[in-house]
């Protein structure tokens, strides 16, 4: 297994999209955009359609964190930005031929509850005054264990939100300091505890290895004090080190990070206490309890994933707002503006804040389709329209991947093996024909793979 990480620590994406963010260009003028909104929203709204709202303000900056965010005490910024997020979806209805069916809502950040119970259903309510609510739906929020209060709670399940994340990243005191993110055990446990007496019945964790003094020791007493809780989920992320993106990254001293031997047995010490606690090992970086629909979705090949992440509702229609935010119709992406400043310019403008996209043509759909199966399923069936392309970019990668057990293969399709789903990230990696094709330098684009 040494052999292999060493050899598959590169730098390549997490594959959330396909083409990857770095290959996007400049929406020039953005009537495209709409117009591919438009046709595609006439065709997916009978199924519902997903929700990500991006919060980007927080009370203090963690080093570690590589999310767009907007560092701030003053909450009179909340009224200013709740007005400009329902103005955007105020312009998004006006391309809308017809009410939307809303599936899946997500907010996430930065730090939404940063945001008032007060606020939030404001917020809340404006957008579902103007929609409605399909059946079969699922309403998510991240929340940070020091300031999710029971009203946070209360407000939210009152308008359908059933499902929480908390940011735990880790336990350990030497780690919390460095990362900065003071965040004691007992806050976890207590915001945990009030979820469920508030009427979320799913409740998810979100670890990190690979910080900064990490060791085996100290991450598996995070992960068993986790544990210990019986979250109903874990996200367990490789800390992807890009300062050149995120700048706080750059306080770190680069000796207190694992190598990447060390790292993968952080990996190994997490994967091992949530397996022998019950947890199902999902792929790509997620655990589950197999009473969780996580687990189930994924027993049954229908886990869906996005922006948002794995999501049990499959949804082709993913719509962003806020600064910063992605949306996805199928054939095109659109990112808004990353600048705060620039992002209300755009709303008080009348005009959306997608500055960044792409579109995608047939064979990138095809490709895309191969690497979202991939990372939900494992299995990927093979088209015999795009089998030139295959044969001259991908076959030769499934020869290696194959050779060194990571899958097993033939031209109708690829399965991955118990040991390559611990590789699935470099296994999409064999379908990136931009990452393949592309000349420059990737080592300040993408995080390593372990």
């Amino acid at each position: 297994m040494d052999k292999l990480l060493h050899k598959y620590n590169s730098p390549i994406p997490r594959y959330t999209s396909y083409p990857t963010v770095p290959f996007w260009y400049s929406l020039e003028g953005k009537r495209k955009w709409v117009d591919a909104f438009n046709e595609k929203f006439l065709i997916e709204n009978k199924n519902g359609i997903s929700l990500y709202i991006h919060l980007p303000f927080c009370e203090s900056l963690c080093t570690y964190c590589g999310c767009n965010k907007k560092i701030t005490t003053n909450h009179s910024v909340e009224d200013v930005y709740i007005e400009a997020v329902l103005k955007e979806w105020k312009l998004y209805r006006s391309a809308m031929d017809e009410t939307p069916l809303i599936r899946e809502v997500h907010l996430g950040g930065g730090t939404p509850t940063f945001f008032s119970p007060e606020n939030l259903k404001i917020l809340l309510d404006g957008i579902f005054q103007t929609s409605v609510t399909h059946q079969d739906y699922e309403f998510s929020i991240e929340g940070h264990p020091n300031n999710t209060t029971v009203a946070h709670l209360k407000k939210l399940n009152e308008l359908g939100f059933t499902r929480i994340s908390f940011g735990v990243q880790d336990n350990d005191v030497n780690v919390q300091k460095i990362i900065n993110r003071i965040q004691p055990f007992e806050n976890v446990k207590r915001a945990t505890n009030e979820a469920r007496e508030n009427g979320f019945t799913s409740v998810n964790f979100d670890l990190i290895y690979g910080l900064p003094v990490q060791t085996t020791e100290s991450i598996k007493r995070t992960v068993e004090q986790c544990i210990s809780l019986q979250p109903d989920r874990f996200a367990f992320y490789s800390y992807a080190h890009v300062p050149w993106t995120s700048k706080a990254q750059r306080l770190f001293n680069e000796n207190d990070l694992p190598s990447p031997h060390e790292k993968m047995e952080l990996y190994k010490t997490g994967k091992l206490s949530f397996t022998r606690s019950g947890y199902v090992d999902i792929g790509m970086d997620h655990f589950a309890l197999p009473t969780d629909n996580l687990h189930k979705a994924w027993k049954q090949s229908e886990l869906h994933r996005n922006f948002m992440g794995y999501t049990t509702k499959k949804t082709n229609m993913l719509i962003g707002l806020g600064v910063s935010a992605i949306s996805d119709v199928g054939n095109a992406f659109a990112q808004n503006d990353k600048l705060l400043h620039n992002y209300y310019q755009h709303i008080n403008n009348n005009e959306l804040a997608a500055v960044k996209g792409y579109f995608l043509n047939e064979e990138e759909i095809a490709f895309r389709k191969y690497i979202l199966d991939i990372s939900c399923t494992g299995k990927a069936t093979f088209q015999s329209n795009h089998f030139n392309t295959l044969k001259q970019h991908t076959f030769p990668r499934l020869d290696e991947l194959e050779a060194d057990g990571l899958i097993e293969w033939n031209e109708q399709g690829l399965t991955a093996t118990e040991t390559g789903r611990h590789f699935i990230r470099n296994i999409c990696n064999a379908f990136d024909l931009h990452y393949l094709q592309q000349e420059k330098s990737k080592e300040h684009q993408y995080s390593r793979a372990i």
